[in-house]
């Protein structure tokens, strides 16, 4: 079986890489934009079915396509990925000290089922001081993560003081639902 990763991240390449597939990518060529009137707990099943539908043209008989995307949601709103160094110190301002939810929903398409499920992850943050946040903002990455952060990197170690769930659905890419998921398909 084939499987086509549509996801340019880097995070999720390496995860289903050390589930043990093969496959290939390709990048979904889409607005991320989602109607206004969509519940905060179904945007990121709107956004990874968006994705899976512009890439259904690539499913053969014997493929299967997996999409996914990730919100964090922080007292009742969606925090999405900063553009800016301002933005991203304010992100983390409001994340330290407190919990937030992390929803990632992936599509996995074969013959043009949709197999499509959501996973939520509760992350608590100690309270970072400042100089920790210019410490992350000047050496890490945070630009390309829902949230501003990655829970795998250097600000992950020091911030996280709990999760509850999955720790790789906070990475993006719930693992182990999605191995199972792929266990039913025949992959």
């Amino acid at each position: 079986m084939k499987i086509i990763l549509g996801s340019q991240s880097p995070r999720r390449q390496e995860l289903l890489s050390a589930l043990g597939f093969e496959f290939e990518i390709a990048i979904p060529n889409i607005d991320e934009v989602y109607p206004p009137n969509t519940p905060i707990d179904k945007v990121a099943a709107y956004i990874a079915k968006k994705k899976a539908e512009a890439l259904s043209g690539r499913i053969s008989e014997n493929s299967i396509l997996i999409c996914a995307d990730t919100v964090v949601v922080l007292d009742g709103e969606i925090i999405g990925k900063p553009a800016n160094y301002t933005e991203a110190k304010e992100m983390l301002e409001r994340l330290s000290g407190r919990t937030h939810k992390v929803i990632t929903s992936y599509c996995i398409v074969n013959k043009a089922e949709y197999h499509c499920n959501s996973v939520e992850t509760f992350v608590t943050f100690n309270a970072l001081k400042e100089a920790e946040i210019q410490y992350y903002l000047e050496n890490g990455n945070p630009y390309d993560k829902a949230g501003g952060y990655g829970i795998q990197d250097w600000i992950g170690c020091i911030a996280v003081h709990k999760i509850v769930g999955s720790y790789t659905n906070v990475m993006g890419f719930p693992t182990a639902e999605i191995f199972n998921e792929l266990k039913k398909l025949g992959a």
